[in-house]
């Protein structure tokens, strides 16, 4: 009897080995019958991931109500692999914690990430199973789920724009210079004190040095004649007409010495009567007690009369008034309107060339407009910058063109050096350019963001960024409408290819990139004449496109074409 139950474990024993066995098996030959849905179909790159989610289904009677089934979903390529996050399932009697798939069938979906690398642009999305039940375990077949991965959102142009604080240079820069004549009390003579004093004989000068002067033009003359705010009105009137005669002889006798012509409406003379805002102007800048409340008084009253009577009532003051103030608004006063005439481009090229020191700092920062040679224009920023160590446009423009130039470092010290001078949104807009450029995109975003008020430049820039970030609603807004290669861009990740191509239409000066998105929207509208001519143009522009292209998932179903293999070899 001993012998009987002893074989009888022995039976028991290998017929749950075998129905372990069995059931591993099964669900290894029957893995085929698990569909998968792979959202998207080709996986993609967004902002420097590829994202995927998976869902599983599994077929009546498929899955063993005691088995645990592991998922590891890899995304594998030539020489490399990168795992995504592991499922883990079992059946309906395990007593773990991981979902349940019924004896009746059941689904299950993951969702996860991976960091993108340019080597995944041909790879495949497979899965690796491994079930285990009873103590036993089952390997099963690697099975391939998808194609990856598309790369468009990498095809971003980094072409971030600089902000550029331009020169203030005038061709022409009119001027004005002024005298003045001033009168004793209620009298109209001029006195021979006044047409011997400085103030004239600087006048006199001034005139006969802009006669003198081949790049000065004189364009006008003028008179305006006043009497100061105290006594009749109808009086003073009288004496301003007055004064400004005795000026007008005064001032033509000196315009005739000078040898300046008196065109037609070249001279203006004008008698202005009383000269209350003079009056209120001195007032302001004197330091004479209670001036404020003359000040009230010429706001309170707008009767000249009134005025006066109400002034004159402030007994304590209008002694200091009469003596300080009032004397300054018995004159007549003399300008000559004058153009100066700076140096033509031509002029402005021979004169730094022979000695640079001759130019002012607006000549140094406009003359380095006239060369298109970025070296040359280079030497000429750098050069203002160290002649005018303060200006930070000198150094903004020298980091400019040193951008342009592609010297990143160097055009990051430059910025550095003009915000050291004036942290203004030109500048914080430039260094985040810079940052753009070296690939940091926070910090980039950063500097961006701190721009009060952002112009085209920053907010193309701010584009890219979102780009970057895979906020593609965002870039779309900011960039607006610019017809540029990065906003097809945009419009083409948000699947809307005919906006693109429309884009990319009105782009004025087209470059590679613009052409290699013009093929990719011709082979997903499977337009292959549209998309050889582009591709054809694209590569012959850049020929590293060639490369790119012929593992560039866009073109996937054309791989195998002879004119594709072509144009990319």
């Amino acid at each position: 009897m001993k012998k009987i139950r002893f074989n009888l474990a022995l039976f028991v024993l290998a017929l749950v080995l075998l129905s372990s066995c069995g059931g591993l098996n099964r669900m290894r030959n029957n893995a085929d019958d698990i569909r998968y849905d792979v959202t998207p179909e080709v996986l993609e790159a967004h902002g420097s991931e590829v994202e995927v989610t998976i869902r599983g289904t599994f077929p009546d009677r498929y899955f063993h109500r005691n088995a645990i089934l592991e998922i590891n979903p890899v995304i594998t390529w030539n020489g490399g692999e990168e795992a995504l996050g592991s499922i883990t399932l079992q059946g309906e009697n395990v007593t773990a914690n991981h979902q349940v798939i019924p004896r009746g069938g059941g689904s299950f979906t993951h969702t996860d990430r991976v960091p993108f690398r340019d080597d995944m642009r041909i790879s495949d999305l497979v899965v690796r199973l491994n079930a285990e039940l009873r103590g036993n375990e089952a390997e099963f077949d690697p099975r391939k789920i998808a194609d990856g991965v598309i790369a468009t959102s990498t095809l971003v142009v980094h072409d971030p724009e600089a902000v550029k604080v331009g020169d203030k240079f005038q061709r022409v820069v009119p001027e004005t210079i002024e005298s003045a004549i001033f009168y004793v009390i209620n009298r109209a003579n001029v006195r021979q004190s006044e047409l011997r004093s400085e103030r004239m004989e600087n006048f006199r000068q001034y005139l006969r040095s802009a006669v003198e002067d081949d790049r000065t033009e004189v364009k006008a003359a003028g008179i305006n004649a006043y009497a100061s705010p105290d006594g009749p009105i109808d009086f003073n009137e009288r004496l301003s007409e007055q004064r400004k005669e005795t000026s007008d002889r005064v001032f033509d006798s000196e315009l005739k010495r000078a040898g300046i012509e008196q065109r037609n409406n070249f001279y203006n003379t004008r008698a202005l009567g009383e000269d209350w805002e003079g009056f209120r102007k001195l007032m302001e800048e004197s330091d004479i007690d209670q001036r404020g409340l003359i000040l009230r008084v010429l706001e309170m009253y707008q009767d000249p009369e009134v005025r006066e009577r109400e002034i004159r009532n402030i007994s304590a003051v209008f002694t200091e008034i009469a003596d300080k103030v009032l004397p300054e608004l018995r004159r007549s006063e003399m300008a000559i309107d004058v153009e100066r005439i700076g140096y033509s481009d031509q002029e402005l090229r021979e004169v730094y060339r022979e000695d640079p020191s001759r130019l002012n700092l607006e000549e140094m920062l406009y003359t380095a407009t006239l060369y298109d040679d970025l070296n040359t224009r280079y030497q000429i920023y750098n050069r203002t910058a160290q002649r005018f160590p303060d200006c930070f446009r000198a150094h903004n423009s020298k980091g400019i063109v040193l951008m342009k130039l592609d010297n990143v470092a160097a055009a990051k010290s430059a910025f550095q050096d003009a915000q050291a001078i004036s942290n203004n949104d030109a500048v914080r807009n430039n260094l985040g350019a810079v940052a753009l450029r070296e690939g940091n995109i926070e910090e980039a975003e950063e500097y961006f963001a701190s721009v009060s008020t952002p112009g085209d430049a920053t907010n193309y820039n701010m584009g890219i960024v979102a780009i970057h970030q895979a906020d593609y609603s965002k870039a779309s807004s900011l960039f607006g409408n610019m017809a540029v290669v990065n906003n097809a861009l945009v419009k083409m990740l948000q699947d809307n290819d005919d906006q693109a191509l429309r884009i990319l239409n009105n782009i004025d000066d087209p470059g590679a990139k613009a052409y290699y998105l013009r093929a990719v929207i011709g082979a997903r509208k499977q337009d292959s004449n549209m998309l050889f001519d582009n591709l054809r143009t694209a590569v012959n522009m850049d020929a590293e496109l060639k490369e790119y292209a012929e593992t560039d998932m866009e073109f996937g179903r054309y791989f195998q074409d002879d004119t594709f293999i072509s144009i990319v070899n």
